[in-house]
């Protein structure tokens, strides 16, 4: 998303605003449903579905058990397509239409980037599952529980540089929309905790890109001992298959999230030895943990594929449930939001640091991460103990 844009959407939401003021302090009735929304990309290129699946298991859960002082939630999952357009429709059709008291488990591609000024314009909050695009972290009233692609930049560098002891660390940003920026000052955070320069910092590829024979030569003849790539999980496959095509060996990849899944793992095949890949919760491969435990129990039960989206989707579900649970009173956008707001940090064993919201003008709370390596058609944990920023 590009900042023209992101300026024209600000000016098309100005005439909705008067309208949803109106709905911002109500609810549905002291007895009636508590409405709470969420936009997704689910439908398009790229799609992000067991976020908000994940969050609905958890509010269906707490209907079974009596609800919220004996209140149903109703969750109401929208789908932008990956479209600005139908994104700024469907937070408008929650905010306005159902009158949602706020927004949780959502994942969507732009979501933050379109709608946080409204957001912030209407008074209501939104919890999101997996926090993509730079808005989800420059929001006064978004607040993601995930560590995101900006700050997992700046972890996943820290980790090599001072865990795995690498000197000579270099980066190929895949740049998409409006995120140069974003990725550039999560390098850059790094470079001031650490007081070390990548040795090659690349901002040249584009989403669009599936020729990484040149990257990848810069880098070996640079003596990259350690080369990080934000590219999502099929350029990340496609970044060690080419690099295993050119025998080079010797060279840690470093990747995010996004490539932690079951499917990169049998791709990477023998290759993965060399791939790091950064969990932003308990690793979800884990069977064994007891932190992970009540999320893969109720995930499985509930038929929700088991991936670091759904552990999003259930924490942020988990964590808009406590809040709405200690308030006082009638449920409504105002006293969410004013709970939000107010709130202490709430700490979770499938973080590595509290969750907070706050009344900062922005949120980015999750500042640690665990590390994964694939082998064998799964994932191994390298790092039991979480990797913090040290201002976490």
């Amino acid at each position: 998303m590009n900042g023209k844009f992101h300026r024209l959407t600000a000016a098309g939401v100005a005439g909705a605003l008067l309208a949803a003021a109106a709905a911002c302090g109500s609810g549905t009735g002291a007895n009636g449903p508590i409405v709470v929304g969420s936009v997704n990309t689910l439908s398009g290129a790229v799609t992000f579905p067991e976020a908000s699946r994940a969050a609905r298991a958890v509010f269906d859960r707490v209907n079974a058990q009596g609800g919220v002082n004996g209140r149903r939630i109703e969750y109401v999952a929208g789908d932008d397509k990956g479209d600005p357009a139908t994104a700024a429709q469907t937070a408008r059709d929650l905010a306005q239409n159902r009158r949602a008291v706020a927004l949780a488990g959502g994942a969507s591609l732009l979501d933050c980037q379109v709608n946080g000024p409204f957001y912030q314009q209407t008074g209501i909050v939104s919890v999101q599952g997996t926090g993509v695009d730079p808005g989800c972290f420059n929001s006064p009233n978004i607040s993601p529980v995930n560590t995101g692609p900006f700050l997992g930049t700046t972890l996943s560098l820290y980790h090599a540089s001072e865990k795995l002891g690498m000197d000579r660390l270099c980066a190929f940003f895949a740049i998409i929309g409006g995120t140069a920026d974003a990725y550039r000052d999560g390098a850059a955070r790094w470079s001031k905790i650490t007081g070390k320069r990548l040795l090659i910092d690349d901002r040249s590829l584009s989403a669009s890109t599936t020729d990484f024979t040149p990257y990848l030569l810069r880098a070996r003849d640079a003596g990259c001992q350690g080369v990080f790539f934000n590219g999502t999980e099929p350029m990340a496959v496609g970044w060690v298959r080419a690099a295993q095509a050119q025998k080079i060996t010797g060279i840690r990849w470093l990747f995010l999230t996004s490539t932690y899944t079951d499917q990169a793992a049998r791709a990477f095949g023998p290759a993965g030895r060399d791939v790091v890949a950064l969990s932003e919760f308990e690793p979800y491969s884990d069977e064994d943990s007891a932190a992970a435990k009540d999320w893969r129990a109720l995930m499985t039960e509930r038929n929700v594929p088991l991936t670091s989206f759904a552990q999003g989707g259930y924490l942020a579900a988990t964590h808009l449930v406590t809040v709405l649970k200690g308030i006082r009173g009638d449920v409504t956008r105002d006293a969410v939001t004013k709970a939000f707001k107010g709130l202490r940090p709430l700490p979770s064993p499938m973080t590595g640091t509290p969750f907070g919201f706050g009344g900062g003008d922005a949120h980015a709370t999750n500042l640690a991460g665990k590390f994964v390596r694939p082998g064998n058609g799964s994932w191994t944990v390298l790092t039991p103990d979480w990797v913090r920023l040290p201002d976490a």
